[in-house]
Order: structure tokens, then sequence, then C-alpha cells
């Protein structure tokens, strides 16, 4: 995945056409982007459109938090039809991440869907303490997929006026980043990097694409379809990478006992293997 594009769980319209776009995932969402007097509505919409005709593109819920007291009657509305995993919102540790998964296991029981098959990715940035949990996280269940930073709601809980001057996110929101990013790292799954807000400066997200993907990010998160294109020429590798890629798989797979090549001058050695291997896969000529 390169780009998870969020869809209001209470509109039918927008889900239709976000199905035909780009988006190499959608996350329907039943939390910010839907009003409180129309969440429970917003759950049997959001069953809709789980229903309708699959395509390549992933299918993801986005839950109430834990503390709105929303979140199992989310799961238990919405997993019969199927989706692909869930997302859950400001997500403080494993702890919370495991009582997610253990209410999954039983609706999965209950509703006859494959044990295991509904995987979890974890917002764990957008509160104070959820910084602390980001370590927390390898080993917590094997239903995580991934870990993604926002710096939205985390505004609101440091007490902040402002989390970014123009381009730039201020000090506390880059140090959530990169311990998100490091955190995923530790435990295996995949980064996700937040939102783009500013959705007229197109330039700008390429930019921090571009940096998200060089950092370690696997995908973007996207509020905005015409940001979705953008997201995905970035996370994409280029034909230069992926020859390059190419010549280190094939040298190390030449002669396995090696530890260190030389290609071009340069030492190469089995970290840079790893780091090939995975460029080829996102390319999906492994």
């Amino acid at each position: 995945m390169r780009s998870l594009l969020f869809v209001p769980g209470d509109s039918a319209r927008k889900f239709e056409k976000a199905r035909t776009g780009p988006a190499d995932a959608l996350i329907i969402d039943l939390e910010d982007s839907v009003a409180p007097d129309r969440k429970d509505e917003a759950r049997s919409i959001t069953c809709g459109m789980l229903g309708a005709e699959r395509g390549a593109q992933k299918l993801f819920v986005r839950v109430n938090a834990l503390d709105t007291g929303r979140t199992l009657g989310d799961l238990a509305a919405t997993l019969p039809a199927r989706p692909d995993g869930v997302v859950l919102p400001k997500c403080e540790s494993a702890d919370q991440l495991r009582q997610v998964s253990l209410w999954l296991d039983g609706i999965e029981a209950a509703t006859g869907v494959v044990p295991g098959a509904t995987s979890i990715i974890a917002i764990a940035t957008e509160t104070a303490a959820s910084i602390f949990g980001l370590g927390s996280y390898a080993g917590a269940t094997e239903r995580l997929l991934g870990l993604m930073w926002g710096a939205e709601d985390l505004s609101a809980s440091l007490g902040s006026t402002a989390n970014k001057t123009g381009r730039t996110y201020h000090s506390p929101y880059r140090l959530a980043r990169d311990l998100c990013l490091m955190g995923a790292a530790a435990a295996g799954v995949a980064a996700i990097d937040t939102v783009y807000t500013d959705i007229e400066d197109l330039e700008g997200l390429a930019e921090e694409s571009a940096a998200a993907r060089r950092d370690g990010f696997s995908c973007k998160a996207v509020i905005h379809p015409k940001h979705v294109e953008v997201v995905n020429a970035a996370f994409s590798p280029t034909d230069e990478e992926v020859a390059w890629a190419r010549r280190i798989v094939d040298a190390f797979a030449a002669d396995t006992g090696l530890g260190v090549i030389r290609i071009d001058g340069k030492m190469i050695d089995k970290p840079h293997l790893r780091a090939a291997e995975k460029i080829l896969s996102a390319s999906g000529r492994p």
C-alpha cells in the first residue's frame, strides 16, 4: 500500500467516487468525519459500503476511540461485513491494542469471519500519553498491520496553538513522527505517515511524501482524492531504484556465502540487501 484515503462513513456518494480512484486502500471513517447525531446511522451506511463489490482496494473501518464507549459497538456492527481491517484512533499502548484484538477474536468467532482475518492499524500519537507507548507494540498481536502518526489531535492534547509553521512541523510533532517510525520498525509493521491538511498545496504534499519515504515510512494517509496520485508517485520506486535493487539481490543470490559485496566501488552488505528486497517488493517486481 502507498495511499490510504479517508472516506466519511455516512457518505455512500463519496465512497462510490473513491472506490473507482487510484487509492490503494480506503479508510471508511466512523470517527472525526461523522457528526455525533449521525454515528449510529453511519454504522449501517458503512456496512452497505463494505457490501459493495470488492476491487483491488483494501477496505478499513476507523472506529471511534476507546474513551468514547463506542468502539465495541462499531466493531460489532461492521465486522460481519468483513472489512480487511480496522483503524484504532488515539491508541495509547499495546494493552489497548490487545483489548481490541480480544474483541475481534470474539466477534469473528460469532459471525463466521476467519479467525485473525481482521488486521489493525493503530493511530499511535494522538495523545500525550500515547507517545510513551510507542515502544510497546512489538509482539502485542499478530493483527497489527501498521502504526500511523497524527498531529491534529496531538495538538489538542498538548494544548498547543499550532503544530507547524508553513510546511514545517514544530519540535513536539517531529518527535512524535520519528518515534512512531521507530516504534513501527521495532514492531516489524508498516509506518504510515500522517495526512497533509493543506488541500491545494500539492507541491508541499510531494515534498512531505518524498521525505516520509526517504526516512522509512511505507505509505501515507490522505484526506482528499486529489492527493492520492501525488502520494502514489512518491511511494513508488523509480526505475533506477528498482534496477539498483535488482543488482544487489542478484549479486547476493549468485553467492549466498558472501556477507559483503562491491558494486560500482561501493561496499554493500546485508542491510543493503534487505533494503533492496523491500524496494523490489514495493515495486511489484520481486
